[in-house]
Parts: structure tokens; sequence; C-alpha cells
């Protein structure tokens, strides 16, 4: 009896990887094996980085009110320990938006805790 191989399941399944690799450079979206170890390897840059990205923008926020706080005269750390101790609850996301976007507002919370 012939051996029975289902190439219709199979070869679906590498078209779907294959169509997800469109756009990469060389082999990396033609050749199978390459194609799929990338994916493959770009599922765990993206979960990785995922996590990074929150990162990075927590520390472009403190960049962001660090320099607008030295325009008033205080440092980063002051401020946000002013802040504390004054019972102002505001996230830095929102502090820095405040920063860029709105300086007179940022101006008046620097006021307030000085």
């Amino acid at each position: 009896m012939p051996r029975s191989v289902n190439h219709v399941a199979s070869r679906a399944r590498r078209k779907r990887i294959l169509k997800l690799t469109r756009g990469y450079f060389g082999a990396r979206k033609n050749v199978w094996t390459v194609a799929k170890n990338t994916w493959e390897k770009g599922l765990t840059y993206a979960y990785r980085d995922r996590r990074n990205k929150k990162r990075n923008f927590r520390a472009l926020w403190i960049q962001r009110i660090n320099a607008a706080a030295r325009l008033e005269g205080m440092s980063y750390s002051q401020l946000m320990g002013s802040l504390h101790k004054a019972g102002i609850e505001i996230n830095r996301k929102v502090l820095a938006d405040l920063a860029m976007n709105n300086p007179e507002a940022f101006k008046a919370i620097v006021d307030k805790v000085k």
C-alpha cells in the first residue's frame, strides 16, 4: 500500500509562514527553513520588545520632565519628591505631556510644590 502523506496540509502550513515573511531580505523570504527560523526569532523579539517598549517610554518621560524641571530651577528628583510630599498624584506620562505641550500648566504644578 502506498504511503499516505497530507501534502495539502503541509503545503498550507509552509505557505502560511512564507506569506508572513514577505518583504524580508534575501533567502529569509523564500527558503523554507531560513524563513521559518527568521519568523520564529521575530516572534521572540516581538515578545521581548513589548516589554522593552514600556521601559523606553518611561525613560523618555523622565528625560522630558527633567528638562522641563531644570528650566524651572529644579532637578527631576527634587520635583518628584516635592510632588510626593505635596500629595499630588500625577503620573510621569501626563507630566511629560504637560511639559512638552502645555508649559504653563507644568509651571503651575512646579510653583505649587515649590
